[in-house]
This record gives structure tokens, sequence and C-alpha cells, in this order.
């Protein structure tokens, strides 16, 4: 390989080569000139793999720090992409180098083989029962029964409470539905196909998926199964052509009717409750249980539940949809207890939730329930009650299943349960805290005979208390002159109160919150914090699922009413803001689990918030207010939701076969295939040869090396002097240039003499004055991080290589901890031009090159360029361009190249980087203004 190399660079630095019109090159130049383009094309294949590559590796270690939500799919997609760049890079480095080094496919097979062990699908292993009785599970059996059934199965069991009779479509049921006919298969290629980050494709994908499951017929075995267990529990039917069912439901006196609901497997686990996910259908006859298990399944393709669980980090395979099928309970009252203050478990209170009717109405937060505050002290006692408007309730009907009906007057304000009832609810709550060991969230029911049933218990999972930055509002109990125990001082359990419409002064607050004399304008005040803290953007109010496809990235969600299906939303969502609803609604708890501050029961918030713009709400201390307020938002961090899931344990895995850089010193004899441990070791390996192949490896008898010559021209950055090595495509120089040297009048490559105007238009000023945060910043991070790769280790340090022709110009730099491609084509046809520009490193802390990034992005994208970055990492491109255009563009590439560097340190100091920035953008209006 020298070998060719220096024939070549001798043959390409002859005098008596011929000149382009002197007559016709023999036929060995020729030949010659032939295998020296197509080496250069290998390298330019292995560059825009290796671009390729690192571009995959920033976005994975993006998405580990948690800035998006990401499934499997996207774990699978990465872990794909990043081994077929790589295996790209090795392939054409083998070219390039004649197979010099044929051991680097062998350590690649090794690390794709470590990946592909990470990632592969998780296959559950079948052979369980298609079904079983709700009276043979329990929570040994939540794998086979779901979270939900397996609780109900345990608390009949162990503790002989009434829970409905019923059964279970089991995961081995599940599993067998979805594996008739391929069903499964073809869901995962659509789901693979979709980008399950866009709204809109989700809707699209949720649509199809949920059609192909309905479409999809039972198996006769599970339908045969299904139907045993339904004539169990209402009889066989009387005619074989009309189906009704002859059985009575003990609770009601009626016709057993059914509650069809989900118990996928993770569901109401304490990591992920899932609360509203999924569809649960009420009073169904037992001759559509076998339909409606159907439409609970396609239910786990719903847009809030493959939302919900790709925010969670979720895969799909890992939560097989087990349905219930429960006798349905004729309830005259219900609703859900907390054993604990939801948001705040220390509070020593059990907190129930109720409505007149089924329970529907506090769990989808159809509307305010009665709330009730009960001491766990003992003897307990109802420490607080909150009796809320109840127009309406929801009962069964025997044709649409559920209907609302109004309610009498005389009870529209009434209690629907009496002070006995409650604190026989409270007292099966505590009961329950202490068998499972955790504080319970509790879905109950009273059927007409009095009986109080338990429909379902799950962990309850505490809000998120951020520390109050100093001087911010706080609750006091009984400002206004109410009576301590009717205000909401225990934690924010009961609230409520007066709205205030329009902007006012704030001052002492309904429930007894004060702010003092004086405060920010509010828009709104009062109602039922069900989520606390606080968080400001836009006001979007959202009536329709199209209106959530405009929903803005940190915006805040006003809403009418609480319901489950605004859900995908919150991930996205700064803060919350509904008229109707309460804590105990599936909304309130998926909200609390994200970390989303929610304000609910406030009248007319949508028309109020409308047109709005940006709002701050404080639901702490039930405000709503005009702007964005700093001083009550504070500075606390979004929770990284994936953290610890499944899916982001997938990718932690997978990273450490891709991200870590181990090679980091070309001149060490651990610098070799059989030392790679990660692809970005291979990376880095096929890079650094593939330079040294290219360019010539450093010859102590010939500066140039036997493949390049050397620019007369040298830049002196920071007290170092920055060389630069040429090598001629095709038309670069003017003439052939004998010698190592080649001085600037003999460059002929339009772009490069463009990039080189750029670097030198304006001379570097020296890195800035950095303080001692940003000093110390470059110090820890210089000793600390092993990735950290300072280019004064190699003897290719200080070579910066230029790959040039008449139009096309490729740089690889790399000085001090930056490393950094520019490429170029600057020809007569516009169709055939581009700039590309990737930049990555620096010596302070990661976020102050993120933030350097960041800068550079801006500048570039005001220019008309594609800027995504990662990280510290920088990857811009623009195309299709006039030729001229290109070219002044190369030239404020050329300028940010030499006049960014060090500023990294300064990121964080507006005092010393806000003059830097300024001077920036006032020279590069004269090198490569914005066009107009």
């Amino acid at each position: 390989m020298g070998g060719f190399f220096h024939t070549l660079g001798a043959l390409f630095r002859r005098q008596d080569v011929p000149a382009p019109g002197d007559g016709v090159p023999d036929a060995e130049t020729e030949r010659l000139r032939a295998l020296y383009r197509e080496r250069c094309s290998r390298f330019r294949l292995l560059l825009s793999a290796n671009k390729s590559a690192l571009e995959i590796m920033a976005d994975m270690e993006e998405a580990l720090r948690g800035v998006r939500p990401f499934g499997m799919t996207y774990v699978r997609g990465a872990c794909t992409r990043a081994c077929a760049s790589v295996f790209q890079i090795v392939r054409h480095l083998n070219a390039l180098s004649d197979d010099r080094w044929p051991e680097l496919e062998t350590k690649f097979d090794e690390i794709r083989a470590g990946i592909e062990a990470v990632v592969a699908p998780h296959v559950r292993a079948g052979g369980g029962p298609l079904v079983l009785p709700i009276a043979e599970t329990g929570v040994d059996l939540a794998d086979q029964a779901g979270g939900k059934m397996a609780n109900l199965g345990e608390i009949r069991r162990r503790l002989g409470i009434t829970v409905p009779d019923g059964f279970v479509v089991t995961a081995s049921g599940y599993q067998r539905f979805m594996e008739a006919g391929g069903l499964q298969e073809e869901i995962d290629r659509r789901v693979q196909a979709a980008d399950a980050t866009r709204l809109d494709e989700v809707f699209a994908l949720s649509a199809s998926i949920q059609q192909l499951i309905l479409a999809a017929p039972v198996p006769d075995d599970l339908a045969g199964a299904i139907t045993a267990q339904v004539e169990r529990l209402a009889g066989p039917p009387h005619d074989a052509r009309t189906g009704p069912h002859p059985g009575i439901n003990a609770c009601s006196g009626a016709e057993v009717r059914f509650a069809v609901r989900s118990s996928a497997v993770g569901e109401d686990s304490l990591d992920a409750s899932f609360a509203g996910q999924y569809r649960s259908e009420l009073n169904v006859p037992p001759e559509d249980v076998l339909d409606t298990f159907k439409d609970i399944v396609a239910s786990k393709y719903g847009v809030t539940a493959m939302t919900y669980r790709l925010a969670r980090g979720i895969p799909d395979e890992d939560v097989p949809m087990c349905v219930g099928c429960l006798v349905m309970v004729d309830a005259v009252a219900g609703g859900v207890a907390y054993s604990r203050n939801p948001l705040d478990l220390r509070d020593n209170t059990v907190v129930i939730n109720a409505v007149p009717g089924l329970p529907k109405a506090v769990v989808d937060g159809s509307f305010s329930p009665d709330v009730f505050v009960v001491s766990r002290e003992v003897p307990m006692a109802v420490a607080q009650r909150q009796i809320a408007a109840k127009p309406q309730r929801f009962v069964r009907d025997p044709i649409e299943g559920v209907r609302l009906e109004d309610m009498p007057p005389d009870l529209v304000d009434a209690p629907c349960i009496d002070d006995a009832r409650a604190l026989e609810i409270a007292a099966l709550a505590a009961g329950f805290e202490v068998f499972y060991g955790e504080p319970q969230d509790i879905e109950w029911a009273v059927c007409p005979e009095g009986v109080l049933t338990i429909l379902q218990s799950r962990p309850l999972r505490e809000a998120r208390h951020d520390e109050l930055p100093e001087g911010e509002c706080a609750p006091v109990a009984g400002d206004d002159g109410t009576d301590a125990a009717e205000t909401d001082a225990a934690g924010s359990a009961l609230s409520g109160g007066d709205v205030a419409a329009g902007p006012t002064e704030s001052g002492p607050l309904p429930g007894g919150y004060n702010c003092g004399e004086s405060g920010p304008p509010v828009l709104l005040l009062g109602g039922t914090p069900v989520s606390p803290g606080a968080g400001a953007g836009l006001a979007h109010v959202v009536r329709k699922d199209m209106d959530l496809l405009s929903f803005p990235d940190g915006g805040v969600l006003v809403i009418e009413r609480a319901l489950p299906r605004w859900a995908p939303l919150l991930s996205r969502a700064s803060a919350v803001v509904a008229e109707a609803g309460g804590a105990a609604g599936h909304l309130a708890s998926v909200a609390r689990e994200y970390g989303v501050p929610a304000l609910f029961g406030l009248p007319r918030a949508a028309e109020l918030l409308e047109h709005a713009g940006i709002v701050t709400v404080d639901a702490d201390n039930r405000r709503v207010h005009p702007g964005r307020i700093e001083d009550i938002l504070g500075h606390a961090p979004r929770r990284n939701l994936m953290e610890g899931s499944p899916v982001h344990t997938a990718l932690a895995e997978a990273a450490r076969l891709v991200l870590p850089l181990n090679l980091l010193d070309p001149e060490s004899p651990r610098f070799a295939p059989a030392h790679c441990r990660t692809l970005h070791d291979i990376t880095r390996f096929c890079h650094e040869k593939s330079v040294e192949v290219l360019f010539g490896a450093p010859d102590p008898t010939s500066p140039a090396g036997p493949g390049a010559q050397r620019l007369g021209k040298q830049l002196r950055v920071n007290g170092t002097k920055l060389q630069y090595w040429l090598l001629d495509i095709d038309g670069g120089f003017r003439k052939p240039v004998p010698g190592p040297v080649v001085d600037l009048a003999d460059i002929a490559s339009a772009p490069m003499l463009a990039l080189w105007d750029g670097m030198t238009a304006v001379p570097w000023a020296g890195p800035p004055a950095t303080d001692a945060r940003g000093f110390l910043s470059v110090m820890l991070e210089s000793t600390v991080n092993p990735d950290l790769e300072p280019t004064a280790a190699t003897t290719l340090a200080n070579r910066n290589f230029l790959m040039i022709s008449r139009d096309y110009c490729n740089l690889q730099a790399r000085f001090g901890y930056h490393f950094c491609t520019v490429e170029a084509m600057a020809a007569d046809n516009p169709h055939e031009n581009y700039v590309t520009f990737q930049f990555k490193g620096g010596a302070a802390s990661a976020d102050r090159r993120a933030l350097r990034a960041r800068f550079v992005g801006e500048v570039l994208e005001a220019r008309g360029f594609r800027a995504d970055v990662k990280d510290d990492a920088l990857f811009a491109s623009l195309e299709g361009l006039p030729k001229e255009r290109i070219l002044t563009l190369v030239r404020g590439v050329g300028y940010l190249l030499i006049h960014t560097r060090q500023i990294d340190m300064v990121a964080h100091n507006e005092r010393v980087f806000g003059p830097i920035r300024d001077r920036i953008a006032a020279d590069m209006a004269k090198i490569a203004p914005v066009a107009g």
C-alpha cells in the first residue's frame, strides 16, 4: 500500500506529467490516476459512513438523557443503523488498504452479536391456561392474569373481602389470539414502519391496528374457553338464535351482565399505573363478551396507550393484554379511595372520592366528586368533607350499556355516602395498605343491598414534590377566617373555591391562601390541585382529537373535562388546567406520574385562557398567572420518565457496546483491532487508519508523507501552528506541483479557497478570558472524562487534511479537544452543490459544550442550514444553491471553525459570552450575510 501511494505521489509530482491540452497521457499514467480516484472515492464513502455512525451515536446519547420518549423500535433501529454504518466503515477501510486489518471484521461480528443479544425481542413462554376464574388467581399469577385481576383474586382469597365474581383471559389466551393468522407479526411490521414520535402517524397507526384486531376471528379453543366461563356465571342461553341468558345478578337481582376490563401484565404497578390508558366496557350482555374481548385487546393499540408506553419506555411485547370479565355491580354509589393523600404520603389521612351511581364519573374525570378526608388516628374520624354539586349520575342501561341520568333535585347537593360509609371505606383502605405493605389506590362500589364491593386495588404513586423557591407562596390554613378543618391545609386533599375571571391583583385568596398584599396579576383562582408544582407555557385549549396535533411542546393543556383521552399530551405539557375533574381521575393519576402540575375544577377556564398566550400555572397555590413568572417556576428539572424502564435499560445495555471510546492514543500499541471493545472504537480506529493510508503516515525523510503535499501557508492558533496537507483528486491545483510544498497561489479549488478565506478573514483574538468556573470546568473535564481526545497525543495531531478538486473540498481538522469535518461541492450546476459541517468536542463540561454547539447551529440555521444538535455534536447541511452562494457559506463556515474555538469555556457567563456572540454576529454579517 505504501509503495502504491509512493509511486502515485511521485507520479502526481512529476514535472513532466502532461498538462491538459498537451496531449494524451500514457496508459500507465491513466491507470494510476484511475486507481487514485478510486481510492479517494472509497475514502469519501468511508467518511460518509463515519458521519452517519457518529450521528447515530450522538442520537443514542441524547436518548439516554431522556429528552424524548422512545420505544424498542427506536432501540433496535438505532443499533441496526449503527452496526450497518460501522460495517460500511470497515468494508471501505479494507478496500482502501488492501485488507491490511482483516481481524476488524471478526471484532465487529463479536460486538454486533453482543448488541443483538441485548435488543432481541423477548419471547414469552406459552402453554398456560387460556382462562382462569378470579377465585383461582392471586399475586403469584400476575404474569398470567395481569396485576388488576391478580389483585382481586388475592383480596378475595386471602382477605375474604367482597369482589365481583368473574374470570380472566390470561396472557396465554392473549398470545393464542395474537398468534392466530399471523396477527402479531403484521402488527409488529406496521409498528416498525411508523414514526411513533409523530402524533399524526400514531393516530393512523392506531386506527389500522385496531381495525386489524377487531376483524380477526377468535380461535375456536379460546372462544370455547371464554364461552364456558360466561355460561358458568350467567347460565346457558335459552335460545340458540337470540342468545339471552337467564342468570341473575346476586347484587341487583337483574340479569347478569359483565364489566369487561383490561388487566395487562404490568398494569397497575407502582412504576407505571396505565391509569385510564386501556378500554373498559360496562354492562356487557353475555352474548357480546367475545366481541368485547377483542375491543379490549384492540385498546392496547389506542393512541393513549401507545403514547403512554412510549413515554414510559415499556416495550409492546412486555405487555400481554389479559382481559378480566367481572359480573357487573349495579352500584348506587362508588368511587376511589386513597389510603394516603396522593399529594403527600406523609399526611396521615385517607382520601375518598365518591359519586352517586357507577364510579365511572370519578375515574374518567367527568364530574367533580364528593371528597372525604378521614383521619387515620384511632379512632378514625371524618376530618374534612367537600360536597360537590352532582346534577347527573351514570347508571346501567339495557340497551346502551351505561347512560347518564339526571339526579333528583333534592339529591344534587346531598352527599352520596354518609360518614359511616366513609369510615368503613377508610378502614378497608388502611387495612389494604397494611396487607400490601404500601399505600393503595382502591376503586369501590356499594350495591343496592349496601354491600361494599372492591373493584380494584393498585399501588399509589405519590406526586413529585420539588422544593419551593425562597419567597414562594404557601398555603395558610384559616387565613380568610374559615375554620382550618374546612380548608385544604392537609396537603390540598380538599380544594375548591371561587374562580376570579380576568386579570386581578392577587391578595388573600379563597381557601386560606395568601401571597401578601402585592404580587403578579392573576387570571384564575381556586380549583383543586391534583398534581403539585408550577409550569408555564402557551395556553392551548383542546376540545377534540384534531386539537392534539397542534399542541405545542411545553404548552399548557387547557381542557373542559379531565378525560383520559388527553393523556397523550402529558409528556409534552408543562401544566394542565381543567374545568372539571378531581384528584382521583385517571388523568390526574397520570399527571402525578409524569410530574406535570395540574389544577382541576376551574369553571370557564377554556373560555378565559383560549387567547391568553403564555401563562404560569401555580397548582400549589391554585392560581393561573399571565406570562412566565420565574420566581414561581423555580428550576427543578423535568423528571426522566424513561429512566429505569425496560426500554431505557435495553438502550443503556446496548450503548455500552456502542458508545464508549477506549482507543484514545493512535501511538499506543493498544491502538489495534484486538482492543476494540465498542462500535465507537472501531469507528475511531478506521478513521485514523484511513487518513494514514490515504495521506501517508509521517515520514522522517519526507514531511509530506508519500501521498500528500503540505500547504505553504500556516495558521497560528493559540500559539500552535496548524499545518494543512493536501490531496488533489482532480484539478485542484492550477498546474503540476513538484516537491512536498504547495503554494496557496497554486490552488484552483474554489471551495477550498473560500474555506481558507473565511478562516483567515478576521485574525483570531485568542481564547476568551474565562472565569474561575469555566477554567475549573475545563480542568475537571480534562482529568475525569476518559472520552476526551486531546489530539496533541498523536503524530497526526496538527496535520489537518484537505482532499480537493476544482469544485470539491473535504477538510478533516483536529486541534486541541475539537474535531470537525467540512465538505463542500461548488459546481456550475446548483443541483450538485452542497455544504456539510460536522463539529464535536471541547474540554469544558458537557453542558457548556452543548451551549456552544447550539450557538453555532443557530448561526448556521439563520443562513438556511439544517442543523441537528445532539449534546456537544453539531451536524449541519445545506444543498441545491448556486455556486457563488455556496462559496459564501463555505467562507462563513471557515470563519466559525476558527472563532468559535474555546467559547464553550465561557458559555455560561453572559457578561463574557455576550460580547463574543455579538462580535461573531457582526463578522458573519460581513463574511456570510443572511440571504435576503
